[in-house]
């Protein structure tokens, strides 16, 4: 990858960009799909994981607790368990960061570069699927911020960090 060099700070977003979203959703699934099986015995945990990754893949997240419960049967009751495991759920598996952004953190650190993430969405999600990812070598050297944290306290994003960095934000590279 080819990036300016003249910019003194990366900054990431983290779904997608520095690992993909569904590894994080799919555990989440299998994780919400043992507890209907061992707290409802159906269905079984293998058919609804099933049923929640292809309708992940062909139709995305929105309505898929709806579609998976009307399918199944089980308790509308559960839908606030679901929304929790997304918030909350500790993962059997460490989310990998893909392998082009390990060897351009790689590139940047050896450049001297500052690297952040900076994350939209729920940042208690977020944070979630943040202590999770395997940062490896990089673990002490990506800072990470939540947009809609800042934007909570009015704060502008790209001037944040700015200062944070000590940088003019026309130093500053998004990438997402």
């Amino acid at each position: 990858m080819i990036f300016p060099e003249e910019k003194k700070v990366y900054v990431f977003e983290l779904d997608d960009v520095l690992f993909p979203k569904k590894d994080y959703l799919l555990q989440v699934y299998y994780l919400f799909a043992n507890f209907i099986e061992f707290t409802e015995t159906f269905p079984p945990q293998a058919d609804l994981v099933n049923f929640m990754k292809n309708h992940l893949e062909n139709q995305g997240e929105e309505s898929l607790f709806e579609h998976a419960q009307s399918t199944f049967g089980f308790d509308m009751k559960y839908k606030e368990h679901f929304e929790r495991l997304h918030v909350n759920a500790v993962l059997p598996l460490k989310l990998n960061l893909f392998d082009h952004i390990v060897t351009l953190f790689s590139q940047l650190s050896a450049e001297g570069k500052g690297i952040c993430v900076l994350t939209k969405g729920n940042p208690l999600e977020q944070l979630n699927k943040v202590k999770f990812v395997d940062w490896g070598e990089f673990s002490n050297r990506v800072k990470i911020y939540f947009r809609d944290e800042l934007a909570f306290r009015q704060i502008n994003p790209t001037q944040f960090l700015a200062e944070e960095f000590a940088v003019d934000t026309a130093a500053i590279q998004f990438v997402d």
